[in-house]
């Protein structure tokens, strides 16, 4: 009978032993975002879907874009399968906090505001920010004039902040073809936006009646924001090498040149004029 307890004790003891393991396995998976990708073989990835040419739908509906193709490339470089999830901009980053996504791709900028609450990768663009208004539009002519104006822009976006910085009244809504219709319409004075993406539109609509009348003078950072803390540390620094990677193979300038039309993947200093 003692011996029978014993075995009992010991088997107790070892299948306890096990669970802990298992457990702290577990554990060590949740405070790891990247072991957890891998575990589970899939990145997922928020992103607009309908800002051209960041992430957008080509003519067979397709989701495509310069982002697209940086976290398809990054999820190869993981081993994982790439999701891409479409949403409005002011819900991508809600869907990281509450962990639906993993990462935010859409061309998004590094602004003190954001760094405090997200931890960002190494910057994989630069991009300087137009001022567009109507062709008939003589009243701005500078950033200075928006005071007092008004402006449509993405709700929550850089753009939206920086026209509120001067003295814009914000319609926010929630794509950049919006925005452009709203001062086409002359529901608002002007827009800001990307260099590339207005100039992007402006090809895809040449008689949209609209121009650019000023740039910022300092190209903004783009870079990949994850929820920040050591969960993401391990992730963030394998995307860092997936970036340094693009760089190196020159996957970058290939797919800045098919996009954009020109590299805008170096320094600050060789993008900005």
């Amino acid at each position: 009978m003692m011996k029978k307890l014993v075995s009992l004790a010991l088997a107790f003891v070892l299948c306890a032993g096990l669970l802990c393991g298992v457990g702290a396995y577990a554990a060590e998976e949740e405070d790891d975002l990247l072991a957890a990708i891998q575990e589970k073989g899939v990145l997922t990835i928020a992103m607009e879907g309908t800002w051209a040419p960041w992430t957008y739908h080509d003519e067979d509906d397709e989701l495509v874009g310069f982002d697209v193709e940086v976290g398809q490339y990054i999820a190869d470089y993981l081993g994982v399968e790439a999701q891409f999830v479409e949403g409005e901009w002011d819900g991508l980053f809600a869907g990281m906090d509450s962990k639906r996504y993993d990462l935010v791709i859409n061309g998004v900028d590094v602004t003190d505001e954001r760094s405090e609450k997200y931890d960002f990768s190494d910057p994989y663009a630069y991009i300087r920010t137009a001022l567009v208004v109507r062709e008939d539009n003589e009243d701005i002519a500078s950033f200075e004039d928006l005071d007092g104006k008004v402006t449509s822009n993405s709700i929550g976006s850089t753009y939206m902040e920086l026209a509120e910085q001067y003295g814009a009244m914000v319609e926010g809504v929630d794509s950049l073809g919006e925005t452009m219709q709203m001062v086409q319409s002359g529901r608002a004075d002007a827009t800001l936006n990307a260099e590339v993406s207005v100039l992007d539109y402006f090809t895809q609509q040449p008689d949209s009646g609209l121009k650019i009348v000023a740039y910022t003078e300092e190209a903004n950072l783009v870079a990949i924001p994850m929820r920040k803390g050591d969960e993401t540390a391990s992730l963030r620094e394998a995307i860092n090498e997936a970036i340094a990677a693009m760089r190196e193979d020159g996957t970058l300038t290939e797919l800045s040149e098919k996009y954009f039309g020109s590299d805008i993947t170096g320094s600050e200093e060789e993008t900005g004029d």
